[in-house]
């Protein structure tokens, strides 16, 4: 299959991760009540069979429990090839630098390893402690060996940019940015970041890259998801009836590849190149729908008509 090095970094993977925010969040999600560890144990165990190697988790995802589970589920035998990124959150009263290294101890006890891949900034760090401050931690960090990369999350290209000035004076690449991106979430293409991130060699993980589900087609006007979703516009009568257009040619486009709606909608953002989408996975049959997004690519046509489509859907302003 084809692999992708994050940024200019010497961390290979294949160009589809796992997002883990669900693992353990009963907040946002129904950790717990629609599904448990052991529905999450077998989508780990499906992902790392199909040859998914690249697992992206945070301290705050259900206030550590999915740095744990993730902790628990990985074998001796997975570890060459598997790649874990965490990110720390840059909260108001963390102000000191040592607040950075007694965040990735705990991340690491809690993963069980001595070495994280890929350790991201969540939000960009705009409080007490400045960006100046956290990276120079960060790159410490590096130079202990106890991160091998450093990333960045929902930066714009501005501060993108500021962060790979300041790692480069400690010649430290900045990896990654993760950003929201799919077909219906697309304003990194016309916000500078999707651009910048080329230029400066930043690959990006796109999270939400299902829109939490809505490029499934499993959500209609009478069956609507469950937890924080159900309250969202864009998953009321009025969003759902908007989307059908774009999977309407979706399912056209599935059906000449033999594929499902979520492996185009993956596909379709692996086909913009420079790009990781991180989708999540509940369970086995998740995690191998997403897997099936590997190892093949759309037509430029194709990806250029569900584009069009995705445009003609967006809500008019």
């Amino acid at each position: 299959m084809e692999r992708i090095t994050l940024g200019r970094t010497d961390l290979e993977t294949v160009p589809l991760g796992i997002g883990t925010w669900a693992w353990g969040d009963n907040l946002y999600w129904t950790y717990g009540k629609d599904y448990d560890a052991s529905q999450i144990k077998s989508a780990y165990d499906a992902a790392i069979a199909s040859g998914i190697t690249l697992f992206d988790t945070a301290e705050v995802y259900g206030w550590g429990e999915s740095e744990r589970l993730i902790g628990q589920f990985v074998k001796p035998s997975d570890r060459p090839s598997l790649h874990i990124a965490t990110k720390y959150m840059p909260l108001p009263w963390r102000i000191q630098a040592q607040v950075v290294h007694d965040a990735i101890s705990q991340s690491l006890e809690r993963l069980r390893l001595k070495t994280i891949d890929l350790y991201q900034v969540h939000q960009p760090c705009a409080f007490l402690m400045g960006q100046k401050t956290l990276l120079t931690a960060l790159a410490e960090e590096v130079k202990q060996g106890r991160i091998r990369a450093i990333g960045v999350s929902n930066y714009s290209a501005k501060q993108m940019r500021e962060a790979h000035a300041l790692l480069a004076t400690y010649q430290i690449p900045l990896a990654t940015n993760q950003v929201l991106y799919s077909i219906l979430d697309r304003q990194i293409e016309t916000n500078g970041i999707r651009d910048t991130a080329r230029e400066l060699g930043i690959t990006i993980l796109a999270y939400s890259p299902l829109a939490q589900g809505l490029l499934t087609g499993k959500f209609t006007l009478t069956r609507t998801p469950k937890g924080a979703r159900q309250w969202m516009p864009r998953f009321g009568a009025d969003g759902i009836a908007r989307i059908q257009p774009v999977l309407r040619v979706m399912r056209q486009v599935a059906e000449q590849y033999q594929r499902t709606l979520s492996q185009i909608a993956l596909n379709w953002l692996i086909c913009q190149g420079n790009v990781i989408p991180i989708p999540g996975a509940k369970n086995a049959a998740q995690a191998e729908d997403n897997a099936g997004a590997l190892g093949w690519s759309l037509d430029r046509v194709d990806v250029a008509a569900i584009a069009r489509e995705a445009r003609a859907c967006e809500p008019k302003s």
